[in-house]
């Protein structure tokens, strides 16, 4: 993969936005000092195993599946949690394999996704002012002044329980009857500066420097600035990655960040992953898709049908089914419009039944109609809300019947 070698960004046009302001300078640099001194969590051989998988799916052969937790909680890296993600994962990329007729790639948010971007970095509540909550890497979700200040330990707590998940991801038990094995690489976004860089290495073997905290790494909407050091960091490494694309992106935006993080023009290097909520992706998708289709850039296409449909209920963000469901549906319109290949889908979900997104359901079963007095019996997420297992499998049903020319073809 053609890529720079230098395991570290050089100083970057703009710093890097969304840190933490951390309290203790020299602890900061103790923890990364440990971090440095720590194994990688993944290796360069299954980075680059899933570029090669992602380099079928921006052929238009393959489909990626991407999704977990917003926000991983240190304390849920355990055999329940991780398997039941890990299961109803490999469960959705089942039936989307038999309906596409082509293989899925599967990548779970885990193992890494322990720091968030916040659009303020204070919150107020009942007058009181406190540091946002940034993800367990960072500061505590309790709304307390010692919970909520940050602490760079933290980082070295957010490695030990990614490793946890990475063993349980390995030795999740096999369901009875035994389908076909599935491989099921880890993926966050790559936020926090402090954590990312220490466990950056350079491989012995090719002289190039993967990141060694998770096979996949994307930048997050607030953090794709092609002058800024998130991208800059992105472009120095040789793993897959990948940016979080919004409404507001324009052509030249996606042209300069391919241009930026896959010079090569590499299959399997850049993912855009399109996140614009259910009423406005049929009108931005198009000149995007187009764009970049015209300018012979190879991409894989997914959706995050999560983060555009964000609302309030009852003081509790959460996000409607049917909303989900027609950002997907819109998506694979515009591709079928367009002749391009709808590359995959990025969800926010778990394999636990929580209840925090309305609606979903179909039947008799439990969550059928959820309603937005159902929302506190089970909300656990510490940030944005997440489908559950039945919502989760019930939107592969509906993915399942969005087959496009391109599916069919490539299939």
């Amino acid at each position: 993969m053609s890529v720079p070698q230098s395991p570290v960004p050089p100083a970057a046009v703009r710093p890097a936005e969304q840190q933490p302001q951390w309290p203790d300078p020299d602890e900061v640099t103790r923890v990364r000092e440990r971090l440095a001194g720590l194994p990688p969590l993944v290796g360069p051989h299954d980075s680059d195993r899933l570029a090669a998988l992602l380099g079928e799916v921006a052929r238009g052969r393959a489909f990626l599946l991407q999704g977990g937790d917003c926000a991983e909680m240190i304390e849920r890296a355990t055999p329940a949690a991780v398997h039941g993600t890990v299961e109803t994962l490999s469960r959705l990329a089942g039936t989307l394999e038999r309906a596409f007729g082509m293989p899925v790639v599967t990548v779970g948010r885990l193992a890494g996704q322990y720091a968030k971007p916040r659009s303020s970095p204070l919150e107020t509540v009942q007058g009181r002012t406190l540091p946002a909550y940034r993800g367990d890497a960072v500061n505590g979700a309790a709304f307390t002044a010692e919970e909520r200040t940050p602490d760079p330990r933290r980082m070295l707590r957010a490695y030990e329980a990614a490793a946890t998940t990475l063993r349980l991801v390995a030795d999740r038990p096999e369901p009875v009857p035994r389908p076909v094995a599935r491989e099921v690489f880890v993926s966050h976004e790559a936020l926090l500066m402090d954590y990312e860089l220490p466990l950056t290495r350079e491989d012995s073997r090719t002289g190039r420097a993967y990141a060694g905290s998770g096979h996949l790494l994307w930048a997050g909407e607030r953090t794709r600035d092609p002058e800024g050091a998130h991208i800059a960091f992105l472009s120095r490494i040789a793993n897959p990655v990948a940016v979080k694309i919004g409404p507001g992106a324009r052509p030249d935006d996606l042209l300069r960040l391919a241009r930026t993080l896959n010079p090569g023009a590499v299959p399997g290097r850049l993912t855009f992953i399109v996140r614009t909520g259910a009423g406005t992706v049929r009108r931005v998708l198009p000149e995007l898709v187009g764009a970049v289709a015209d300018a012979g850039v190879p991409v894989a296409w997914v959706c995050d049908p999560m983060h555009g449909n964000t609302v309030r209920v009852n003081g509790r963000k959460t996000r409607y089914f049917d909303d989900v469901y027609e950002e997907i549906a819109g998506f694979f319109e515009v591709h079928r419009a367009l002749g391009t290949h709808p590359g995959g889908v990025h969800l926010e979900m778990t394999g636990a039944d929580v209840t925090e997104c309305l609606g979903g359901g179909s039947g008799a079963v439990w969550s059928a109609g959820l309603r937005p007095a159902d929302l506190a019996s089970r909300y656990e997420s510490a940030c944005d809300p997440r489908l559950n297992r039945t919502q989760t499998l019930e939107l592969g049903r509906l993915i399942a019947g969005l087959r496009t020319p391109s599916l069919v073809a490539a299939g």
